[in-house]
């Protein structure tokens, strides 16, 4: 193959999950609009994207935790544990409103950090040890809240909902920062080191990187960003629930890896997996308004979800393949 169509085939292959996870975004928006009538006007924008928010924020949590090599099994009853600490703590007083949330975050930041520490200094498998620890906050949540419950202050349940302009939501602009500081962590040497640990540790360590270090930062750092996931949960429902995230984690994981995310770490970032989660949220109100059953809209969420992976991970490796040729022919 000759150095030109080479380099030809290597841009187009590597680029093709980008592109198929804009044409499904670019899909679901157009179903979405279709299907339900207010979908562009500024109530629908904000139901919408107050939906988006929490699930965008848990993938971002579990994208600083994949990129640097690892991955969160516990992260949905990380979200659940900080939500229901802020929320009982809160009880509906908006004087009690910012020691609330600085003890939901203060707990996601523990949660990241026991996590961490299994996993960077005591060299526990990520799987295992998350999976561990998800019952143990699971369990640590069903003792702070029993029963779903509480009160969220009025001023955040109303000023989550709020419309600025006229037409961008609240939840948008807590997107686009949320993004923002993602970019603003990836130019940083931290940032840099997350990708060094995550690509290949061998060569990280030996070029002075402190790799348990960063892994237990990149816990810490997730845990943290999954507890905003939590506040944002409390803010949309207005109140408590002791199992509010444990459907989060998997859908964490695939909104990740539509964005272009590798689950081997040391490539992707967090605006891919917001889009991923933007897909995913669209997918399940459209299983809704097509008036699919209740009792089989968790097996036609699922067959649509696993054909979205499926066909980002085979392009994925379409892109994989045409890189290495290219690294033959040149």
């Amino acid at each position: 193959m000759r150095p030109g169509r080479a380099g030809l085939a290597a841009l187009t292959g590597a680029r093709m999950p980008t592109v198929a996870t804009a044409v499904l975004l670019v899909a679901t928006v157009t179903a979405a609009a279709l299907m339900q009538g207010n979908f562009f006007t500024p109530y629908g924008m904000t139901a919408n994207f107050a939906t988006v928010l929490p699930v965008a924020t848990v993938a971002v949590a579990q994208t600083i935790i994949v990129v640097s090599g690892g991955i969160d099994l516990s992260i949905g009853t990380v979200v659940t544990l900080s939500s229901v600490v802020a929320v009982v703590l809160m009880d509906g007083d908006p004087a009690r409103t910012p020691l609330a949330l600085a003890a939901g975050l203060a707990t996601g930041a523990a949660c990241g950090l026991l996590n961490g520490v299994l996993v960077a200094l005591l060299r526990l498998q990520p799987i295992v040890a998350t999976f561990a620890t998800s019952f143990v906050f699971g369990g640590l949540a069903l003792l702070v809240l029993p029963t779903p419950g509480g009160a969220v202050a009025p001023a955040i349940t109303a000023g989550y909902r709020q419309v600025v302009a006229y037409l961008v939501p609240v939840p948008a602009l807590l997107l686009l920062a949320l993004w923002l500081a993602w970019r603003l962590l990836k130019a940083t040497r931290t940032g840099r080191y997350l990708y060094a640990v995550g690509g290949d540790p061998a060569a990280a360590y030996a070029s002075a990187v402190p790799v348990s270090g960063v892994r237990v930062l990149a816990y810490t750092a997730g845990g943290t960003v999954a507890a905003l996931a939590g506040i944002a949960l409390l803010a949309n429902s207005g109140s408590g629930d002791p199992f509010i995230g444990n459907q989060l984690t998997l859908g964490s994981i695939a909104a990740l890896v539509i964005g272009g995310t590798r689950l081997r770490g040391g490539a992707g970032g967090a605006g891919g997996s917001i889009v991923g989660a933007v897909i995913l949220t669209l997918i399940q109100n459209l299983v809704f308004f097509a008036g699919v059953p209740t009792n089989a809209r968790e097996l036609v969420n699922g067959a649509i979800i696993i054909a979205a992976i499926a066909l980002a991970g085979l392009l994925a490796t379409r892109g994989d393949r045409a890189a290495r040729n290219v690294g033959r022919t040149v």
